[in-house]
């Protein structure tokens, strides 16, 4: 029993809420996961200024002396700055996310890369999901969309890494309500062509999944389609990428899902009470996504003249 909650601002006069927004939808989900949380900000001026990639890592590393190792090895004028989040440490620069992560990875051989891209920055970490939010500074941050999962740990290890979101490709994120009962033959056949992995998790298997399908030319619904053929148990997925956002349920729909749509914002989580408190919520178009069926938004563009 894992809770989910996510969101995306369709009304570019709420982007500066965001985080406010999803603090509140996080602490109604506590309940269902207390042993670690973790959350995808998509869009934030503060964790991923235009302009620059984002990496997140799993270290104790001292953040200056990272800085200065990144300062060394990153191209000019790359100017990296990194920030301790507890057990993430969120790394930035003027660099594409590849070049950057071959960098922090060269610097922290070993450690465990958990975030990547140019437009999501992700923090996660062991203890109570309202604690780290806090720990995160949730409320203070902007956005066009965020992803947020409190995990009760069944499949494996309660760590930083094994918590959700997995972010396995630049962007993209998936979160997990559920259990895969193939998730090993899985991940034996993936390593096969060549992917590896982070963590033992099952739900990683889904996120490498989904990423592989894509790098082969897949959109996201298309992937998310060819897991259901592929996977056998039990969830509720919610993946993200830079401008989408995808919700879907295994043919039986076992794990709970509501979903609510305004003008303003699609919101989804595990339970009602997470929506309870979002603006116009009397007014929304709330509902129960349907066993099996892929549901995607796209992200609607920054308006002329919009603060991002």
């Amino acid at each position: 029993m894992c809770g989910i909650a996510a969101l995306q601002i369709r009304n570019p006069a709420l982007r500066g809420e965001l985080g406010g927004l999803m603090h509140g939808m996080l602490c109604e989900i506590v309940e269902r996961g207390p042993d670690s949380a973790g959350l995808a900000l998509y869009g934030s001026d503060r964790l991923t200024p235009e302009g620059s990639s984002a990496i997140t890592v799993i270290t104790d590393a001292d953040p200056a002396a990272l800085a200065a190792d990144l300062r060394a090895s990153l191209p000019d004028g790359a100017e990296p700055t990194v920030v301790a989040y507890a057990e993430s440490v969120l790394v930035n620069a003027g660099a594409p996310a590849s070049v950057l992560e071959a960098a922090v990875r060269a610097a922290l051989p070993g450690e465990s890369i958990i975030g990547r891209g140019s437009n999501v920055a992700v923090l996660k970490g062991v203890g109570h999901p309202v604690e780290l939010a806090d720990v995160y500074r949730l409320t203070e941050i902007s956005g066009t969309q965020a992803l947020s999962h409190t995990r009760m740990a069944t499949e494996s290890a309660v760590t930083a890494v094994g918590a959700h979101p997995f972010t396995v490709a630049e962007d993209l994120c998936l979160v997990h309500n559920g259990s895969f009962s193939n998730h090993a033959s899985i991940r034996r056949r993936l390593r096969a062509e060549g992917v590896e992995f982070d963590s033992e998790n099952d739900s990683e298997v889904a996120a490498r999944f989904i990423a592989w399908r894509m790098g082969q030319g897949d959109d996201l619904e298309t992937a998310l389609k060819a897991l259901q053929g592929v996977f056998d148990g039990f969830y509720t997925l919610v993946v993200t990428t830079a401008d989408s956002m995808a919700v879907v349920r295994d043919p039986i729909a076992c794990k709970p899902a509501i979903i609510a749509e305004t003008d303003d914002w699609i919101a989804m989580a595990s339970e009602y009470r997470a929506l309870a408190g979002l603006p116009g919520i009397e007014d929304a178009r709330i509902f129960e996504p349907s066993p099996g069926v892929v549901y995607t938004w796209a992200l609607a563009p920054v308006l002329e003249g919009a603060a991002r």
